[in-house]
């Protein structure tokens, strides 16, 4: 009995010295400050852990379908490459920020799990930065960005731009295009009319005149 309670001793006294130091501000949360060596393990196990045994659930369906990759080229160009990098190019200035540190797919990306890389895109990871795009974006839209990792590892700049510029070639009548010529079209006229209006207020300025008896003329 005598050990249960020394047990619970420890336990409460390990629990008021991690309320503590909560509450102390000790741990220093700035990106730029690395994780100590064992929470950095017990993070990356459990972000691990948790993808795989999610992951498995999960059908892949056909991702080998060349429409859909290209489509995913384009996707990934919008979605991912900012933070992940791309075939030609590293990735931004953000996510040289970002801790922990997004990796770059356009150089270091192997060996990848399809049905992990859904989950994931779908899904996000807390306290990453990784969003999740499950709630913006169908599956079949996900999936298309999937099957284009998919062929990722082996893919040269050449091809990686060639598939962009067939995704772009396909237009925007698949529902994922972001053509914003209409957009264009739209702020264009907002100016114009913006101008008509300004030169028909210029025009009842010079119309008006003021007498020296301070009284206003239209003429």
């Amino acid at each position: 009995m005598s050990f249960i309670k020394s047990i619970a001793v420890l336990i409460i006294i390990l629990f008021v010295v991690a309320i503590a130091g909560i509450y102390s501000g000790f741990y220093n949360v700035a990106a730029t400050v690395p994780h100590t060596g064992i929470t950095e393990w017990v993070l990356e196990t459990t972000l691990e852990r948790s993808v795989e045994v999610r992951a498995k659930k999960i059908e892949v369906p056909d991702i080998n379908n060349e429409a859909t990759i290209s489509k995913g080229a384009r996707s990934y160009g919008e979605m991912c490459a900012s933070c992940h990098g791309e075939p030609g190019n590293s990735p931004s200035y953000i996510a040289e920020g970002l801790y922990p540190k997004p990796p770059n797919f356009g150089k270091n990306f192997r060996n990848p799990n399809p049905a992990e890389i859904f989950w994931i895109t779908k899904n996000g990871i807390k306290d990453t930065g990784m969003p999740a795009f499950g709630p913006t974006h169908e599956d079949e839209d996900l999936w298309e960005v999937v099957a284009f990792m998919n062929k990722l590892p082996d893919m040269s700049e050449v091809e990686y731009k060639k598939l962009k510029t067939e995704a772009r070639s396909m237009g925007s009548g698949d529902g994922h295009g972001h053509d914003h010529g209409d957009g264009d079209h739209s702020e264009k006229e907002d100016d114009n009319h913006h101008n008509e209006e300004k030169k028909k207020v210029d025009k009842q300025d010079e119309d008006v005149h003021i007498h020296k008896d301070g009284k206003e003329h239209v003429h």
